[in-house]
């Protein structure tokens, strides 16, 4: 095949994808970003990041402060300060926390990879539990036992650990979240398993 001939084979496919707007063309173009999302771009992702869930929707209230965005730092800590007094942990420390004021769900996290050994108190991870979508908290304590990290976590908006958050091991560690890069968008997807969740988790958040 001469070179003139994929020239012109790749014309006509760029023509399709991004010219053509009838339904034909619409449907391939859906189908090529599909496959660039899925094939290309992911796997670079996963690569770049360093964890196999570079991207993160939040799917749960338990790292909520009442007003999301626009929540009352102060008020929130007077709420909560017993719960993390009993771990030791301060006002003062808590205000150099990343995600200070936590998170709602449908906002969608950017993750990376993290070693055991540069996690940090503070520090929100996300770590296989054994259900079926791994869990976001914030890391209240950490111990080295024989050679080998453990976590154990707390939902800003939950009142008590989970049994399963106590002891983590670095193992069941996915990654730390970095930044919050699109507040709420996640619900495009989490809209559709609403239904099949418990009705006391359904909706928008509010704080325990």
């Amino acid at each position: 095949m001469s070179w003139e001939k994929i020239k012109q084979g790749l014309s006509k496919f760029w023509d399709i994808v991004w010219k053509d707007d009838s339904p034909k063309g619409w449907v391939i173009s859906i189908i090529v970003l599909f496959i660039f999302i899925k094939l290309i771009f992911f796997p670079i992702l996963n690569l770049a990041t360093g964890t196999q869930l570079p991207l993160a929707i939040v799917e749960s209230c338990s790292m909520y402060h009442q007003g999301d965005l626009f929540s009352n730092y102060n008020k929130w800590w007077e709420r909560h300060e017993e719960k993390y007094s009993n771990f030791k942990i301060t006002k003062q420390e808590f205000d150099k926390f990343k995600f200070k004021k936590g998170f709602t769900k449908g906002d969608i996290l950017f993750i990376t990879g993290v070693k055991p050994q540069n996690i940090k108190i503070g520090d929100i991870i996300i770590f296989n539990a054994g259900y079926s979508n791994p869990i976001i908290h914030r890391v209240i304590s950490i111990k080295k036992e024989q050679g080998k990290y453990y976590f154990s976590t707390l939902g800003d908006n939950n009142n008590k650990q989970l049994l399963i958050e106590k002891t983590i091991s670095e193992d069941q560690i996915i990654g730390k979240a970095q930044i919050k890069l699109i507040p709420y968008l996640g619900w495009v997807k989490l809209i559709f398993f609403e239904p099949k969740k418990n009705p006391s988790q359904r909706g928008l958040c509010s704080e325990n």
